[in-house]
């Protein structure tokens, strides 16, 4: 056992893999947000006995609360571009006027 493990840190534990375990806890960060809140905040999720004897709802305000979380809330009204202001200056024409 201590063998495979001298091989395993031999191989990953190096100075030029550690770049590699910044994206990967960040992929691994992500993808646990969205299973817990997937689990805990998701109107068809249902974990408890109880709540999965009720059978299929028709809770759209649920659904609705769930699907406009936050970060779509904020983008709603905005336009799609990622520096509006120098797309702006260099698509629109001058006002002169």
């Amino acid at each position: 056992m201590a063998s495979a493990y001298a091989s395993w840190s031999k191989r990953w534990i190096r100075p030029e893999v550690y770049p590699l375990f910044v994206p990967m806890a960040a992929a691994l960060g992500i993808c646990s947000y969205q299973l817990v809140r997937n689990i805990t905040g998701n109107p068809e999720v249902r974990v408890t006995k109880e709540k999965r004897a009720a059978g299929v709802l028709d809770n759209h305000d649920e659904g609705e609360k769930y699907a406009m979380h936050g970060l779509r809330k904020f983008v709603r009204g905005k336009k799609p571009e990622i520096m509006a202001s120098i797309n702006s200056f260099f698509a629109d024409p001058p006002k002169d006027g």
